[in-house]
């Protein structure tokens, strides 16, 4: 089945994933994770894309990010992918690429799912059980949106300064949202619309996408059941 386009909305959050090739390792030592982060950081900001949340994990990346333009991801991915590649070959004296192919990515409603997507993102290292909670991991926005550590990586979204007036109390209530547990079934939405670049919200957020754009941001309708295998032995 060919993959749909990507969508690419300027002011619309969007949940990026890329993936080590054959699930390997595209982090190794602390100062990988540093150097992506830190590239990351420079292009995103040539670029004009804010990135609200991430993880680093051994072997892949999720963002949630906002361009300000409609080749904005396109081309923060592609400039970062290049320059942490050459870097990582020439550390680890390797050749060949690191990634699996493009990255994925989904457009998100940001007033109803930004911010159990931001918390799914940070959950990553708990449901990896690499660590207990999600302040013990450290390549993770967790440590500024639920801890107030000053992060030039990090630009807050509107929704989630909403969350209160002084800091002290955004961030107490960004860390009661992790009281609650994200359900199987929220995870598996979010892993589907991602995975297949859908849109992540309600019925009427997926219809504007789909007059905006032309194209199909919710799950294709099944087909009719095959009958039965036993019908057919007449």
């Amino acid at each position: 089945m060919a993959r749909l386009p990507r969508l690419c909305l300027p002011g619309i959050p969007h949940h990026l994933i890329q993936r080590g090739v054959n699930r390997q390792p595209c982090f190794v030592t602390d100062t990988d994770y540093a150097a992506y982060a830190h590239w990351l950081d420079e292009y995103a900001k040539k670029y004009s894309v804010a990135i609200h949340a991430w993880v680093f994990m051994t072997n892949h990346v999720h963002l949630l990010a906002t361009p300000a333009s409609t080749d904005g991801i396109s081309l923060m991915m592609q400039s970062l992918g290049r320059k942490y590649v050459r870097y990582f070959n020439h550390k680890h004296e390797r050749t060949g690429t690191l990634w699996e192919g493009r990255f994925r990515s989904c457009v998100i409603h940001d007033e109803k799912y930004l911010l159990t997507c931001q918390r799914y993102i940070e959950l990553n290292p708990v449901r990896a059980e690499m660590v207990d909670a999600p302040e013990q991991y450290l390549w993770s926005s967790y440590h500024a949106n639920a801890l107030g550590k000053p992060i030039a990586l990090w630009t807050p979204h509107t929704t989630y300064l909403q969350l209160g007036k002084l800091q002290n109390e955004r961030l107490n209530a960004y860390r009661a949202l992790f009281d609650r547990p994200l359900t199987g079934a929220t995870l598996t939405q979010i892993r589907e619309a991602v995975s297949k670049g859908l849109a992540l919200g309600d019925a009427s957020f997926k219809a504007s996408i789909e007059e905006t754009t032309g194209r199909r941001v919710s799950p294709a309708a099944r087909g009719p059941k095959p009958r039965a295998k036993e019908e057919f032995l007449l």
